[in-house]
């Protein structure tokens, strides 16, 4: 191999481990909360890496219908973790995979024109929704902590010691590095987590050792989808924050790259970000979405080439064909998983909060806006039964914390900054010519 190869070989290499926990945590606790073990949580690991690699050659593959054709990566967001759980554990795993799917479809045929649909997704409805989202994920990551729901030894002092050992781990890496071991600072959290663990005798390697070394993936292989309405309307939601999520992304690539941004090319990127979920919906992985810790390191590293990204791409396929290497993660002990979640989901919550440290907070109808839309989402997830008497045809609505708390967040921005009349209550107030306070 030559030398330009090796090189481009390990900046490969690099941008896999900076996104390599994020990618997998996802399939993990998507996968735990779902019930599955052993060679089916193999599986959904495996096919989310190929899935990976595939999503980012939609979007480097730049063509009349689809993809930026910017050094991008993509892996499943975040932002689907908690909706997928909340579709799974009410309607059943047939139900997220046709929610993932129509949604993908939804991106795909509103891609064109979403630039049109951003005024109803400002940064006080973002980063409501996302705030949301990380809190409603918080449960689960302590749950996982304590051991796992259910486990014999849920709250043990092991479980408890090594999940809040993780986290510190975590969060003095954070302190004491920077750069590239600090983007990898989940990835080593976990790894000496589950050493630790191994040594406590709490790792068992045999679904490591019952994996192939390689496997074909196909189609709808836990289950054919099913298309329910509530699932549906919530993980296009969550598409559409994702698409708000990623256009920012977009852009600080094309400013590291020095590349202009047209609207045009902002279209292919959506309609690549939808296809990839449709595919992932097919083969039963996740909604895929450009990943900001590579962006991140692309601009550390100073390597701006597609190359890079390709070969990447190239390896995520390749691990995602072969099962051992997903093996090895799903060994990590549940509350080595709930450690480093309690940082993630936190990290969500916290990127909520950074959406809404945009808006203007001088203005008290924005601040009513926050209020009222976190306090329906949250409200509903903890007392999910308050609307057990409602028509069964508005239980749509209400269902889902996030769903409602959304739709909230939604409407009441139409309500106070996009209809006709706000310039008319200033006027009433006295306030015309001065900042609303």
């Amino acid at each position: 191999m030559n030398k330009s190869a090796m090189k481009l070989a390990s900046l490969g290499i690099q941008h896999v481990l900076a996104m390599y926990a994020g990618a997998v945590i996802v399939p993990l606790i998507v996968g735990g909360a779902m019930g599955m073990k052993g060679s089916d949580l193999t599986y959904l690991v495996s096919v989310d890496i190929l899935m990976c690699g595939l999503a980012t050659l939609l979007q480097l593959w730049q063509n009349r219908f689809f993809g930026i054709g910017l050094p991008v990566v993509l892996g499943c967001t975040f932002t689907a973790v908690g909706p997928m759980i909340a579709i799974g554990g009410e309607h059943g795993i047939s139900a997220v995979y046709g929610a993932v799917i129509a949604s993908g479809l939804f991106i795909v045929l509103i891609g064109g024109f979403f630039g049109r649909l951003v005024k109803f997704f400002p940064p006080v409805v973002t980063g409501s929704v996302v705030t949301i989202i990380g809190i409603t994920l918080i449960p689960v990551a302590m749950n996982n902590l304590a051991g796992g729901q259910g486990s014999k030894d849920f709250g043990s002092y092991e479980n408890i010691v090594l999940g809040f050992g993780t986290l510190l781990l975590i969060i003095i890496i954070f302190k004491f590095f920077s750069g590239f071991i600090r983007a990898i600072s989940i990835l080593i959290g976990l790894a000496c987590g589950t050493l630790a663990a191994a040594a406590m005798g709490k790792v068992s390697f045999g679904a490591v050792r019952e994996a192939s070394w390689f496997h074909m993936v196909e189609p709808f292989h836990f289950a054919a989808p099913s298309f329910e309405l509530t699932p549906i309307l919530t993980m296009c939601l969550v598409a559409m924050v994702s698409l708000v999520e990623s256009s920012g992304t977009y852009f600080a690539l094309g400013d590291i790259t020095n590349t202009e941004i047209s609207k045009a090319q902002l279209s292919k990127g959506f309609r690549a970000e939808g296809l990839a979920s449709i595919i992932g919906g097919i083969f039963n992985a996740f909604p895929y979405t450009t990943f900001s810790q590579n962006v991140g390191l692309i601009q550390m590293s100073g390597i701006k080439t597609k190359k890079v990204i390709y070969v990447t791409a190239a390896m995520l396929v390749f691990m995602g064909l072969v099962p051992k290497i997903g093996a090895l993660t799903t060994i990590i002990p549940s509350s080595v998983l709930g450690g480093a979640m309690v940082a993630m989901f936190g990290m969500v919550i916290a990127s909520g909060i950074k959406m809404l440290s945009r808006i203007e907070f001088a203005n008290q109808e924005n601040l009513l806006i926050i209020a009222c839309s976190v306090g329906m989402g949250l409200g509903v997830t903890v007392v999910p039964n308050m609307f057990s008497h409602i028509n069964p045809s508005l239980k749509i609505l209400t269902d889902s914390g996030i769903v409602l708390g959304s739709l909230t967040a939604i409407i009441l921005n139409i309500i106070f900054n996009i209809l006709p009349g706000k310039q008319k209550r200033l006027m009433s107030s006295g306030l015309t010519g001065q900042k609303a306070s």
